[in-house]
């Protein structure tokens, strides 16, 4: 019997690891581009060179100081997240294929930078670049692993930029992100032999980074961007709360403290590196491109410590792997008010095939951008942008205790986003 009670403690601290862990990892492993700005009419090629608005106060600080006039951009976005899962015969868990697991999620951000004179410049910046949200419902059959999980990160973004001259900007902004960490998980009932129970954790933490970025404007019409992104990490401590559970299984989780006492989880959201270029062909067209990196393998090592009178710390490497980024795009101008725009760009895998896991439908993805501004005055410019972000086709086949195996596809899962943004110079 007490061999018996120890391989339960055991299964128990090692489910709940693994569950704050990576599924929380699922909700938090896209990276968006996306942010309600004219970025999204480019798939981001572009991203820190083009310094055309006032969300360059994120993209590249250094971009404030080439800005012609002080600016503030408001932008309202709408994400739809089609991803669905699709389970073969080697499942033995019983249940649903959890249908569309994101759909609908509101966004938006809020841009401003004032000119302190010619060289110098601040701004600040509200929005969220990290984070997503998946929902499966109570009876998919990956319920064991996880059932919602949120983890998004919200930005306030102080930043300063001096241009140094003619064809020189420096700039730096601090990045203060609040990250939000919801998660559900079902726990099976089986050792007590009674339905399944229920796992919950919900936090909210403070974390900061820096903005570093430079642009260089060898000629008119001609910019290199560069920007370093540095990680931030989000030290989350909440107790979980459980319901449902039997006996057994309930006196194994309080015999390790884990019903009454903090569960800290630190996540490390990753640091990204970007160069960009942006070249002028002539008064109409202007094309412009990317080549950046994020550090997801950092991301994939998570701290987790039990606090309480036998504390325990576990980090759990989810073996991710560092990302690659490419971009091109155009811009069109056929008239003085009217600008039109395209891109496409790719990401590589951040999770080999053989290591992906059903709460990390992560894979390769491309993503397709359209858009278009229109001047009222050369002050007053409103846009519109929709991008389209296809995720590869992919499988996973996991097998966790009594989590159950579940084995199957992720096909033609795909995000789309659909941006509204208002630039005002002053």
């Amino acid at each position: 019997m007490m061999e018996r009670k120890g391989l339960i403690k055991i299964l128990c601290l090692m489910f709940l690891v693994s569950v704050l862990a990576s599924g929380s990892v699922y909700a938090g492993g896209i990276a968006l581009y996306e942010f309600g700005s004219p970025d999204v009419g480019l798939a981001a090629a572009g991203y820190a060179a083009r310094a055309q608005d006032a969300s360059t106060v994120f993209t590249n600080p250094a971009g404030m100081s080439r800005l012609d006039k002080s600016q503030a951009l408001v932008s309202a976005q709408a994400l739809y997240g089609n991803v669905k899962f699709s389970p073969n015969s080697s499942t033995n868990v019983t249940g649903d294929d959890g249908g569309n697991s994101v759909g609908w999620l509101p966004g938006g951000s809020l841009f401003v930078v004032q000119k302190i004179n010619q060289d110098w410049s601040i701004g600040f910046g509200a929005f969220s670049y990290f984070g997503l949200s998946e929902n499966y419902g109570e009876s998919w059959v990956g319920r064991y692993y996880v059932q919602k999980a949120t983890l998004v990160g919200m930005t306030l973004m102080p930043a300063i930029s001096y241009r140094v001259n003619d064809w020189l900007y420096l700039g730096v902004g601090l990045n203060a992100m609040r990250g939000n960490l919801d998660a559900e998980i079902a726990i099976n009932g089986v050792l007590d032999a009674r339905p399944d129970g229920r796992l919950k954790y919900s936090d909210r933490e403070w974390g900061y980074g820096a903005n570093v970025g430079i642009l260089v404007e060898p000629q008119k019409g001609t910019r290199f961007g560069f920007t370093w992104l540095s990680e931030v990490k989000l030290d989350f401590s909440a107790a979980p709360t459980f319901e449902g559970l039997g006996p057994l299984l309930g006196a194994a989780l309080a015999g390790r403290g884990l019903t009454t006492n903090p569960l800290d989880t630190t996540i490390t959201v990753p640091q990204m590196v970007m160069f960009s270029v942006y070249h002028e062909l002539n008064p109409q067209w202007a094309i412009m491109g990317n080549i950046g990196w994020q550090q997801w393998s950092h991301f994939g090592f998570v701290d987790v410590q039990i606090t309480s009178n036998d504390p325990k710390s576990l980090t759990t490497n989810l073996e991710y792997n560092d990302t690659w980024h490419v971009a091109l795009g155009a811009q069109y101008r056929p008239t003085q008010v009217w600008t039109f725009s395209g891109g496409v760009a790719y990401d590589s895998s951040a999770v080999d095939d053989n290591k992906r896991t059903v709460v990390l439908a992560m894979g390769e993805t491309w993503r397709f951008g359209l858009g278009a501004q229109y001047a009222f005055t050369p002050n007053l410019t409103l846009g519109v942008a929709y991008d389209l972000i296809w995720m590869v086709n992919k499988t996973t086949d996991q097998n966790r205790g009594i989590a159950g195996h579940v084995a199957g596809d992720y096909d033609n899962g795909s995000i789309s986003v659909f941006a509204l943004n208002l630039s005002w110079k002053y």
